[in-house]
């Protein structure tokens, strides 16, 4: 499948045996740059563009092979505790724009689909028709927008990730990624919903998922542990964004502990599972990501 820039696409690349980097955190580097608190990041599309547009390419120039959208609470549901559910379209094709205007030859824009933060019939009130609906709309905008892949990430339920996936799937010719969150209890690691890590890889690839993994939750000696998991249920692509640890409050702030050469040695570690595709989470910079690229491929990126 060839990326809409004319270059070999994302599953060309994996099939030929490249390791490919995903970015680091957008909310924090939004929250840097203008986002207030409790403030939208999708009306940033339309408000703040030149912040998006410099996200995107800021992690580029790090070294990232694809970057995530500003989309992550794009879903109607999410916007319309804004009043802004009329403008899904909108705000995700900008979404898409601006990360695709700042692609170099090569590179990849993934669209972000996060969880709805709603619960399906009967436990809820949202239907599967509902859910379907909004995945599929985001979908189109990402790929009205230029965008090479659809990324549902930070997913608790598999049955609601699983929705978008067949909505992805089903209404665009972007490659589908889809991943879960996990902690870890006595029994092991499970989502909030009771999904283990193998019965995730098995449920996504089942509904269409062409790259599969986990990414937040955890930091990355964990991330190896449920990749290792992963791995021993499926032989197809997997996909890791770890966060840097988990946050600590010093001194007022929220901190990450887990350093770019901590989480480098790690992610060593996952790239020989393989692991397909590696990239960042919540806490993550520019700094961890090219401690990555030079960990997994030995090069230096641009500083």
């Amino acid at each position: 499948m060839v990326a809409c820039n004319g270059h070999p696409g994302i599953l060309d690349r994996l099939a030929a045996g490249e390791l490919l980097i995903f970015d680091g955190a957008t909310g924090t580097y939004l929250q840097e740059h203008g986002l207030e608190a409790g403030g939208s990041p999708e009306l940033m599309n339309a408000a703040g563009p030149d912040a998006v547009r410099e996200m995107a390419r800021h992690y580029f120039e790090a070294g990232s092979d694809i970057v995530l959208t500003n989309s992550f609470g794009g879903n109607r549901f999410i916007l319309a505790k804004y009043g802004v559910a009329d403008r899904l379209f909108e705000l995700n094709r900008l979404a898409a724009e601006h990360a695709r205007s700042a692609a170099p030859p090569g590179k990849y824009v993934a669209g972000s689909i996060g969880p709805t933060g709603e619960f399906l019939e009967p436990s809820g009130n949202v239907t599967e028709d509902e859910l379907y609906d909004t995945f599929a709309q985001m979908s189109k905008a990402f790929e009205a927008g230029g965008a090479d892949a659809v990324m549902i990430e930070t997913q608790l339920d598999l049955e609601e990730a699983s929705i978008a996936v067949r909505a992805a799937k089903e209404n665009t010719g972007l490659v589908v990624m889809a991943t879960m969150t996990f902690d870890k209890g006595p029994r092991g690691f499970f989502t909030m919903f009771g999904n283990t890590p193998e019965s995730a890889v098995i449920g996504l690839q089942g509904a269409g998922a062409d790259i599969v993994g986990t990414n937040c939750g955890s930091g990355i000696e964990r991330m190896v542990e449920i990749a290792t998991k992963m791995r021993a249920a499926t032989d197809g692509y997997l996909v890791v964004q770890s966060n840097a640890g988990l946050p600590e409050i010093i001194k007022g702030e929220v901190c990450y502990p887990e350093t770019p050469e901590f989480m480098a040695e790690h992610y060593r570690k996952l790239a020989d599972l393989p692991v397909n595709v590696l990239g960042g989470c919540c806490g993550t910079t520019a700094d961890h990501i090219r401690a990555l690229v030079q960990s997994v491929k030995g090069e230096l990126a641009t500083a």
